[in-house]
């Protein structure tokens, strides 16, 4: 529900957000209360101290106000258990209840200040369990109020001044915002909306230069996420709420769904043998990993001499490996020789990324591996996620590329060719294809890099492993003068390569919409989606926006949904016209590139720890991953030894065990 608004202003926590927090202090309350009568009874009629007065007074205060503290908390937890997220009606007193809960805070500090001073003044003398008692319990008292004020710090929105209220006459969500005041009310919530997200970036990125490029990107990230959450008033409780819900309601639909059609072949090599496709993914992959150094052998286990420096030239190496960390890791993951290296770099700054280019006489190829997300910097570059137009040669008509991947991906190109890499590789085996691969931000890299060599080198080949989905929009505008050899392959339930402002916003319309259609109170919610993701069982039989309402009714918001609602906005429309996130006009589609290679689990859904896990390999489609798929597993399949084992065990043709492993929800047909 929107954020609970007291003390004049709204906080990122809603009013039914306190049964756990209040629930877990309610507990620490009744065991300090029952320590508390405990030796109360102990020492009643015989306290022998000094300071007898003051700790028989100490002592009854506390009951007292451990007392009227756990009544509250009760009070607090009951109130906050009832009605549902969108539905606060019966949660109306609870603001009245936090400034009473607050209120109480005064005579316990008050307390905690005079138990210290008979401890230092008076408890010389007394019974050292009485002493320490008295100690435990006023440190307990400033524990909670510490945690308290950090609670406070956290939950602090700094936009969370009291908005102006609509006119009775006009509900929620439907008034003009098209008048002078409005309009002009609008720009300042933005302007302050980006300010504050800048903010918070220069403050998580405070270890980073602070120069131009940098606050460029924090002014472009920042505007793209005051946009996104400009347009609902929901607190994080909500959102992991609707995650939950919407991740079982996925996995009904999944379960009730008919069988794909199976894709026989590769859509653009209909004679492409699949297996020869793996086996040379497999190969590839393991360059892909290698660009990451030595964290991935930390990742895989693998141990690593990080005090032998390796023998290639100091002039070779960009960016710096003063211990040659990273490449002694990337020598023992290719099995190459140093002297198969034409190029390493590892400078690494925002919308500049780390790349090597090594000869592959296995394959008789020059590769070109590119370093996926590692740092911070990365980061940016990854959230640098708006269109920017990628002008290409030979093409007409505008093509959009991922911002920051389009300028890494430019950077290394500048590299490859502006500094004679390339050239210098081709003197030294002229008869060598190229081949460009990456995982992650490197994969989107590699794929744009691949298009701005494509005139040069018209056979080169390109291998993308689990590349970003917001990249191209190649599929709608030029797909058909960009023809180059270009594989994207992903395994199950990759996150990222789902991820695009348009599959974001049509997530937010799905979370707004069974989140405001649900019927259970948000504790109910969360607790049955923690038990669902650790142990399944039956999906949440939670009402869905198709029940009991007529098809028509849909084109426009529930009242509930309207409720989360703060404004309309070009990004927002109801599930029911259409759930399509192409059809946002607020954005630009992005697409993914190449042909794609889904890998998925084939067995049954859950597995224990030990259990042998089996792959397969389907072709699909761009349009198949049109939006995003809720999963424990939404980061841990991007990871590249993920990668690697999947491909591992689809060319070795056998089994590899994996633990954890969970739902298995894509049922695509297996080649």
């Amino acid at each position: 529900m929107p954020g609970m608004v007291v003390f004049g202003r709204r906080w990122g926590i809603a009013s039914d957000d306190l049964v756990f927090p209040g629930s877990f202090e309610l507990f620490i309350r009744i065991l300090w209360w029952i320590g508390t009568m405990v030796l109360f009874t102990y020492h009643k009629g015989h306290f022998e101290c000094n300071g007898r007065g003051v700790l028989h007074s100490y002592l009854v205060g506390l009951l007292v106000v451990l007392a009227l503290i756990i009544l509250s908390l009760c009070a607090i937890v009951y109130i906050s258990a009832q009605g549902t997220i969108t539905n606060p009606g019966q949660r109306r007193s609870m603001p009245a209840l936090v400034y009473l809960r607050a209120i109480l805070y005064v005579p316990e500090l008050v307390w905690a200040c005079l138990g210290a001073v008979w401890v230092s003044d008076d408890g010389r003398g007394c019974d050292p369990a009485t002493v320490g008692a008295v100690i435990s319990a006023v440190v307990a008292s400033w524990i909670i109020l510490l945690f308290t004020a950090v609670g406070v710090v956290f939950v602090f929105d700094p936009l969370g001044n009291p908005r102006p209220q609509p006119p009775a006459m006009e509900p929620l969500g439907v008034r003009d915002m098209q008048s002078s005041e409005g309009t002009q009310f609008l720009s300042t919530a933005r302007s302050l909306a980006v300010k504050v997200w800048e903010s918070r970036l220069r403050l998580l990125c405070c270890c980073l230069p602070q120069d131009e490029s940098y606050r460029a990107a924090f002014s472009s990230i920042a505007q793209l996420f005051s946009s996104f959450f400009s347009d609902t008033d929901l607190v994080p409780s909500d959102i992991a709420a609707g995650l939950a819900l919407l991740h079982q309601e996925q996995d009904k639909m999944e379960r009730s769904r008919d069988p794909d059609v199976v894709v026989p072949h590769s859509p653009s090599s209909p004679g492409e043998d699949l297996e020869a496709e793996l086996e040379k993914a497999t190969h590839w992959m393991q360059f892909a990993a290698a660009a990451y150094g030595w964290p991935l052998s930390v990742e895989t286990g693998k141990m690593l001499c990080v005090f032998c420096r390796s023998r290639v030239a100091e002039d070779e190496i960009v960016g710096g490996d003063h211990l040659g960390c990273h490449f002694s890791s990337i020598l023992q993951t290719t099995g190459l020789q140093y002297r198969d290296f034409i190029h390493v770099s590892f400078h690494n700054q925002i919308y500049e990324i780390p790349f090597f280019v090594a000869l592959d006489h296995k394959r008789e190829a020059i590769l070109v591996a590119v370093r996926g997300t590692l740092s911070l910097k990365d980061v940016l570059t990854d959230l640098s996620a708006e269109c920017e137009n990628l002008p290409i040669e030979g093409v007409s008509g505008a093509c959009y590329a991922h911002k920051g991947i389009s300028q890494a991906a430019g950077y290394v190109y500048k590299r490859l060719v502006n500094d004679g890499i390339l050239n210098q590789a081709f003197s030294i085996a002229p008869e060598y294809k190229l081949v460009i691969t990456g995982h992650s931000l490197g994969a989107g890299a590699a794929s744009v890099l691949a298009i701005l060599l494509r005139n040069s080198f018209p056979t080169l080949q390109c291998y993308a492993f689990s590349p970003p989905g917001g990249l191209l929009s190649f599929y709608e505008c030029c797909a058909d003068n960009l023809i180059i050899n270009q594989l994207s392959l992903f395994v199950l339930f990759c996150f990222p390569l789902r991820l695009s402002i348009p599959n974001m916003e049509d997530l937010k319309r799905k979370l707004l919409k069974i989140v405001s259609n649900c019927n259970k109170p948000k504790y109910r919610i969360l607790l049955q989606g923690c038990w669902y993701e650790l142990f399944g069982g039956d999906p949440d039989d939670c009402p869905t926006e198709m029940d009991n309402r007529r098809e028509q009714e849909l084109s426009q918001p529930l009242l509930g949904e309207e409720s989360l609602i703060v404004r309309h906005s070009s990004s927002y429309q109801s599930l029911g016209s259409d759930e399509s996130p192409a059809h946002t006009p607020a954005h630009l589609p992005l697409f993914l590139p190449g042909r794609i290679l889904h890998i998925t689990e084939d067995g049954p859904t859950r597995r224990s720890c030990f259990s042998q896990v089996r792959y397969r390999a389907d072709w699909s489609n761009e349009m198949a991953f049109r939006s995003i798929l809720i999963s424990p597993r939404m980061l841990t399949d991007h990871m590249p030894d993920i990668v690697l084992r999947a491909l591992g065990t689809l060319t070795k043709d056998k089994p590899f065990s994996l633990c954890p492993s969970s739902l298995s929800d894509s049922q695509h047909n297996a080649i």
